[in-house]
């Protein structure tokens, strides 16, 4: 092998391990004889397990990163399916290192592995903008973004460790979560209102969308949410607003203020001919 070729050896040997196997369980005696290489020759080419490791992280990176990128076709939910497919494959497939990384907890823990998956987390936020399209992304929605991908992360650990949901079904709460999360934040912008009109009139009914809209039209139909929803939506009246200046008082009709009104009526009374 050329040099360039030992080395790109060693560093898809060295993720094939450390995707199987925590960090700290993978010593350079196993990446040399996996590689079919000696000890001596890996140290040649790296200073020692931390620069493997960390060289193999970045590859792995830039593979994560690839997975978000899809042609800007089709409804947005079902673009955005695909990459969640992709997205979950690669966890699965580099699941003990994926985990030990994410989690902080490994002793190959650096700066280095740190700006690694910092690179993956905006190359996923700037994807998804660029699938969203929005002309000028607000704090708000970029914010929202974020916190996605936070929790597709979170989520993604978990399953891992209990795998108790397929895969698919996985994949598809975790894009639905994104659409509901996209209206809630449209819902306090008028402007991203009017986009996601757009997204919406994009959606199908068997994609994840319309499946969202279908479960929660289905939720509507359990006696007392529909009544609760809707007396949570009428507007109310605070103390502020009913004390406000030029509102009418509100009529009284007993009391210390009537007790003159009454007193005069019966001195008219009293008044009064016969």
């Amino acid at each position: 092998m050329s040099v360039d070729e030992r080395r790109e050896q060693l560093i898809a040997v060295a993720l094939e391990l450390f995707s199987r196997r925590p960090p700290e369980e993978v010593s350079i005696d196993d990446i040399a004889a996996a590689a079919g290489a000696s000890r001596p020759l890996v140290y040649h080419y790296f200073p020692g397990k931390q620069a493997l490791y960390e060289a193999s992280l970045r590859r792995a990176g830039r593979e994560l990163s690839a997975r978000f990128e899809e042609p800007m076709e089709g409804p947005l939910s079902e673009r955005l399916f695909r990459v969640m497919g992709r997205y979950l494959d690669f966890v699965q497939s580099h699941g003990p290192g994926f985990a030990a990384l994410l989690r902080g907890g490994s002793v190959a823990a650096s700066p280095g592995t740190s700006a690694v998956i910092d690179e993956v987390r905006r190359a996923a936020h700037d994807q998804i903008l660029a699938h969203l399209a929005v002309p000028a992304p607000s704090p708000g929605l970029r914010l929202t973004v974020r916190a996605w991908i936070a929790n597709a992360e979170i989520t993604s650990l978990e399953w891992l460790a209990e795998r108790s949901v397929p895969l698919e079904e996985l994949q598809l709460h975790l894009v639905q979560e994104f659409v509901a999360s996209l209206a809630l934040t449209a819902a306090r912008e008028p402007a991203l209102a009017t986009e996601l009109a757009a997204f919406l009139a994009d959606e199908r009914p068997e994609g994840p969308s319309g499946r969202l809209v279908q479960d929660l039209a289905g939720l509507l139909a359990v006696p007392g949410i529909l009544d609760a929803l809707t007396a949570l939506a009428a507007p109310t009246v605070g103390p502020a607003e009913s004390s406000a200046p030029g509102s009418a008082p509100a009529p009284t009709t007993s009391g210390p203020v009537d007790e003159p009104s009454a007193q005069a009526t019966e001195g008219s009374a009293d008044a009064s001919p016969a």
